[in-house]
This record gives C-alpha cells, sequence and structure tokens, in this order.
C-alpha cells in the first residue's frame, strides 16, 4: 500500500536549472550571479522548513514566484535613483543634494583617467591634496584659509581632536544637539579628549556667559548650528563679534554653520559662512552637500595656522576625500563664483524656480484629471538646513476611488525608479518641487501606467 507521503513531490529545482530561468537573468546581471545563486539557496532552505512544504510538498508553493521575490526585495537595496516628490529638498534620506549634470559632465576625464591629485605638475614632484581649494573657499568666504574632509561631523571632530584635547570647550546648553545618527555634541567632545563646560540656559546665552567661563585650561569656544530643530519665543543669542573681541587671543572661535549658505539668497535668517568670518570667528565649518549643492563632504574655512595645524593631524589621512570629491566640488566653486545658474545648489534652484514647478504641477493634473487634484504644499529645504523656515509651492493629490493612500504610495515607491511621496489626511501628495523635468516625464510616465492598472 503507497503511504500519503510517497505521493507528495518533494523534489525541489536544482539551483543550476533555476540560473537559467528567463525569469532570473535581471537579476543576475544586476545583482551578479552568486549573490543570486546565494539567494536561491536561501528561498529553497526556507521552503523546506515551512509547514506547507512539508504537508504538501512542492505542488502547492510557486517555488519560482518566491525566489523572484526574495531577488526582487535584494534588487530594492541597491543604490538607485529615485523621484523626491517629499517637497523636502535637501532629503537625508534620499542623498541630500543632487549633483548638477554640467558639474558632473565636466569632471568626467579627470576621474575616468590619471589626474595630478598629489603631484605638482610645475616641479614633478609630490604635492598635497588642495590644489586651488584653498584660493577658491578664501574668494566664496573670505577666510584665509580651508581644510575638505569626508563631512561635517569629521570637521568638528578634527577641530576638537586637534585643538582642544584634554582642554576646556565651552559650549552653549541650548546648543549641544544631537543630529541624525546618534552625533551628539557632548559625546563628540568627550570622544575627541575634550572637557565640555556648559553655559547659558535652553533658551538664552550671552556673551557674558561664554567671557565668564574661560579659565586657564580653555582651548576654545564651540558655537553650533540649531540644524533640526528651533527654540522660540523668550531667546537670546550672543553679539558674536562682540564675543570675538572680547576673547584672549589664545582663545580660538569655532562655530559650526552646519548649512553652508554661502552667496545664496534663499534665507534671510541664516548667516552666511563670510558674516561669521567677517564678526571674527577663527574657524567656521560646514557641510558641502547642503545649500552649497555638491558632493558629500566638509568643509573648514577660517584662519591658515590654524588650517595647517588641522592638515598635519593624524586623523586627516582618515577623513581626506577622495578625487572625485575635490573635482567636484573644485568645479561647483568655480561656477558658483562665476555666478553661473550650474554653481546654484538644489536649494537656491528650487526656490527661483517656483513658477515652472507650478507650471508642471498644472499640466500634470490636466493629463489625470480624475485622479489629481492641484494643491498648494509647504515646502522645505531640508537636511537640517533651515529648521525654521517654510516655502510654498505646488504639487497635486492622488486619489483613486477604492484604493488606501498607503496602498497607492507603496505602489509608485515600488516601482521601477521609485517615486517617493508623502502621506497627509488619507491624501497621497505628490510634491513638485524637487521633480526635476527629466524626472517630471518618467513621473508622468510612471502615473500612467498605474492608473492603466486600476
Amino acid at each position: 500500500m503507497t503511504s500519503l507521503s510517497s505521493t507528495i513531490n518533494y523534489r525541489l529545482p536544482q539551483i543550476e536549472k533555476v540560473l537559467q530561468l528567463h525569469e532570473l537573468q535581471f537579476y543576475i546581471n544586476s545583482l551578479s550571479r552568486p549573490i543570486v545563486t546565494r539567494l536561491i539557496q536561501k528561498e529553497l532552505d526556507s521552503i523546506r522548513q515551512s509547514d506547507e512544504f512539508k504537508q504538501q510538498g512542492c505542488d502547492a508553493i510557486n517555488v519560482i514566484e518566491r525566489i523572484v521575490s526574495r531577488c526582487s526585495q535584494t534588487q530594492y537595496k541597491k543604490l538607485q535613483r529615485v523621484i523626491n516628490a517629499t517637497g523636502t529638498v535637501i532629503h537625508t534620506n534620499l542623498g541630500r543634494s543632487p549633483i548638477n549634470a554640467e558639474i558632473w559632465d565636466s569632471v568626467r576625464g579627470i576621474n575616468i583617467g590619471y589626474n595630478n591629485l598629489e603631484l605638482q605638475i610645475s616641479s614633478g614632484k609630490r604635492g598635497g591634496r588642495k590644489g586651488i581649494m584653498g584660493e577658491l573657499l578664501q574668494a566664496l568666504t573670505g577666510a584665509e584659509d580651508a581644510v575638505i574632509v569626508n563631512n561635517n561631523a569629521s570637521s568638528v571632530y578634527l577641530i576638537l581632536a586637534e585643538l582642544a584635547k584634554g582642554k576646556e570647550v565651552i559650549v552653549s546648553r541650548g546648543e549641544q544637539i544631537q543630529i541624525g545618527g546618534g552625533f551628539r555634541i557632548p559625546d563628540i567632545l568627550a570622544l575627541t579628549g575634550a572637557k565640555m563646560v556648559e553655559v547659558g540656559s535652553t533658551n538664552i546665552t550671552t556673551a557674558d556667559d561664554y567671557i565668564n567661563a574661560i579659565t586657564p585650561e580653555t582651548a576654545l569656544i564651540l558655537m553650533v548650528h540649531q540644524s533640526n530643530f528651533t527654540i522660540q519665543g523668550f531667546t537670546e543669542k550672543p553679539d558674536i563679534a562682540d564675543v570675538a573681541k572680547r576673547l584672549p587671543a589664545h582663545i580660538i572661535l569655532a562655530v559650526d554653520q552646519g548649512s553652508g549658505l554661502s552667496n545664496e539668497t534663499l534665507s534671510q535668517s541664516e548667516i552666511c559662512i563670510a558674516q561669521y568670518i567677517k564678526w571674527g570667528a577663527d574657524l567656521v565649518c560646514f557641510s558641502g552637500d547642503k545649500i552649497l549643492g555638491g558632493p558629500q563632504s566638509g568643509i573648514i574655512c577660517g584662519r591658515h595656522a590654524l588650517i595647517a595645524l588641522l592638515e598635519k593631524n593624524p586623523m586627516m589621512r582618515t577623513f581626506r576625500p577622495s578625487r572625485i570629491i575635490y573635482s567636484l566640488l573644485e568645479a561647483l566653486l568655480i561656477k558658483k563664483l562665476n555666478k553661473a545658474n550650474s554653481g546654484k545648489g538644489i536649494a537656491q534652484r528650487t526656490i527661483d524656480d517656483q513658477q515652472n514647478i507650478h507650471d508642471k504641477a498644472k499640466r500634470l493634473v490636466a493629463l489625470f484629471p480624475q485622479y489629481l487634484t492641484l494643491k498648494s504644499l509647504p515646502l522645505v529645504i531640508g537636511g537640517g538646513t533651515l529648521p525654521n523656515t517654510q516655502y510654498v509651492s505646488t504639487g497635486v493629490s492622488i486619489k483613486c476611488e477604492g484604493h488606501c493612500a498607503e496602498a497607492i504610495s507603496s505602489a509608485l515607491r515600488q516601482a521601477p525608479n521609485p517615486i517617493i511621496t508623502t502621506i497627509k489626511n488619507a491624501e497621497v501628495l505628490c510634491h513638485l518641487a524637487a521633480v526635476n523635468d527629466d524626472d517630471y516625464l518618467i513621473l508622468q510616465q510612471k502615473l500612467q501606467l498605474y492608473f492603466q492598472q486600476l
């Protein structure tokens, strides 16, 4: 008599045969054959251990569909271009500032061949990486010199490690901030060996608070940009020029400006780098990939003697950027100093482009009036730049009868060329502010495809 178990098909497909299937070729090309092989192995192991397989065998399971699904989920982890329809221009989760295409193309030759990254062409001898970066940033900010590191967190760390190790650093209680990823000012001070001295209160810190806290052990005053929050109401901040004027000559005034606002006109409240230098700050550090509009980097501007010390710190080899970063920053700064449109960061270009954004939203609604409604939507720069500044821009809301907002947003996000939207009051909001002309055409096509499938 034949047992029940002997009639059940427990034979899973061989891995090599699965790899030959048409459905897997895209993922082999995109992820590599070894990765797809491993994913097949994992999925087959998962199937073997499932109660469904043990009780009913292969016939109850679409094995290939499950393998393709696992490959698809891994595919989503790859770095890929997405369409930013969130209304946050410098979006930390979406790579912050996109590089201008003209800037990117202009440095292609430098990066696909050899270059003089550490060579003095005039003498033929080894040189430093900085090139003309010091001169460019001097022209932009008025500082004597500058050094580039891989991000602004590195800037703060390097300043404290080199100039305040074992010494006191005075920090306002209202500026002991935490930024994304758990980067806390008090923790960084402790890590570098500096000793934090707290002054003032959460909402009020005066020039006298800083000056009165100075002791023979004080090395530095650190002022920190409140990048991702604001304190409103009964508040007071010190006159930085007054603090700088009253400081003993050996005390360093360092400012973490954060946002990278230089010659942009998008904010009346944000203090630009050059103003801090003019007021007497010895060092000002900021991000290269926020308002400035360049690649991820940290930039420290200030007195030549202090920059020279930072450049000699052993940690500089850890923090120094690659040729790609230097070439992109160099090209951007030249364009910015020449007041070319390609020298503007994404934040400034977006603020200047509101009429075009409004027109694109109207055209989109005209194409899909059944599903889209024109909306006036808030626009923020984001990325820890202007937490107290909000602009008004334009986008559309998406509503499909019988489909909830979460389902619509998920479908748009998981399609090829993912569209990243937001949800508010059960509406899917598709903000056009950070959708450039190329992305707009893709967005239009993806919406059309999605609506046709409803």
